[in-house]
């Protein structure tokens, strides 16, 4: 058994790491097709628009939003990992324009021959999070598994009147993103020993930052539509946007952030296997500029953990959104048709 959560790298027990390890959307959407929705009219949000979190309502004044989250460790820091799972979970909260309130554990983890010290320290970086999010842990599940995973079911609160869903984008608005992208390339780089940790501690830095002063300055201006950018990277995320909202994005390739090294790193063919299962889901719907170089479709597709609020703002709120220190930069804008269509130019 081991003995010192510093003598394990946790990132060498699992296949995927991270948000990169969801199934990929298009094996999803087949899954989910046989379901039935539910009928119950109190369900205000639910599967039908792949939005972030489902809304239950519970009275006029009140509902629900739920969501969970949970993944294979994405950085080798135990209290790190814990970190990352508990704010990405939180975000799908946020990102409906609701508070987090309360959460559950979700742990799985080869106790029998990591003992139980590192799994502390996973749950005790959740933990800090939750601590600083305001949201009270009542509770979780934990199972035995070979690899080690880690995330929350988090429930908040919100106005059934002013829900934010990622279906309310309009032509003529302008897209604004709240975190740079790049997280997927910069944690594989590291794992494969191509950057050090002081390469890789930015990355680290966005991916425990909540999301919460962008949901609060989005609130505050007229937002029309949001979602967080996590697995599906960018452009699959924005798709689903898309396909809710009725209309088409077009995403300015050169205005969107990234970390230091990533487009380097993806020219040097440092691409994470969730990133790949991305570019090819995404070739359907996207339409690339013939100015596009590689480097960047890559980006715009590269699976995202615990990433940034993309956001619709009209584009007066959207300028009076910065104006107020939104933590964002505008990357696009929303264009009538067609329906579900993504453009990088």
């Amino acid at each position: 058994m081991i003995e010192s959560p510093g003598r394990v790298r946790l990132t060498e027990l699992s296949a995927c790491a991270g948000c990169a390890a969801k199934v990929p959307a298009s094996v999803l959407a087949q899954a989910l097709r046989g379901l039935s929705l539910p009928d119950d009219p109190n369900v205000l949000v639910g599967i039908a628009t792949s939005d972030d979190a489902g809304v239950y309502r519970i009275s006029d004044d009140v509902a629900l939003v739920q969501t969970v989250d949970f993944f294979t460790p994405i950085v080798d820091d135990p209290f790190d990992f814990g970190r990352i799972a508990a704010t990405n979970a939180i975000s799908d909260v946020y990102a409906m324009g609701g508070t987090p309130r309360t959460a559950l554990n979700i742990a799985a983890f080869p106790v029998e021959s990591l003992g139980t010290e590192i799994l502390a320290r996973i749950l005790a970086g959740g933990a800090a999070v939750a601590e600083a999010a305001g949201v009270a842990i009542v509770g979780g599940h934990t199972i035995k598994s070979d690899e080690p995973k880690y995330g929350m079911a988090v429930t908040g609160t919100i106005d059934p009147r002013r829900i934010i869903t990622n279906g309310g984008a309009r032509p003529g608005d302008l897209l604004l993103l709240s975190k740079p992208l790049g997280t997927g390339i910069l944690t594989t780089a590291h794992k494969r020993g191509l950057i050090d940790d002081a390469a890789l501690a930015p990355a680290i830095e966005a991916m425990t930052t909540l999301n919460r002063r962008a949901a609060a300055v989005m609130l505050a201006h007229d937002v029309h539509a949001a979602t967080d950018i996590t697995g599906f990277g960018l452009v699959g995320h924005g798709v689903e946007m898309a396909r809710a909202s009725g209309v088409a994005l077009a995403f300015d390739a050169g205005a969107v952030p990234c970390f230091a090294r990533v487009l380097e790193l993806i020219a040097r063919d440092v691409i994470p296997g969730g990133t790949r299962s991305n570019l090819d889901d995404h070739a359907i719907f996207t339409q690339y500029a013939p100015d596009v170089d590689a480097a960047h479709r890559v980006l715009l597709s590269d699976a995202q953990t615990s990433g940034g609020l993309l956001m619709a703002f009209a584009p007066d709120d959207a300028r009076r959104a910065l104006a107020g220190r939104m933590p964002a930069v505008v990357v696009g804008e929303v264009l009538a048709g067609p329906a579900g269509t993504i453009l990088v130019r």
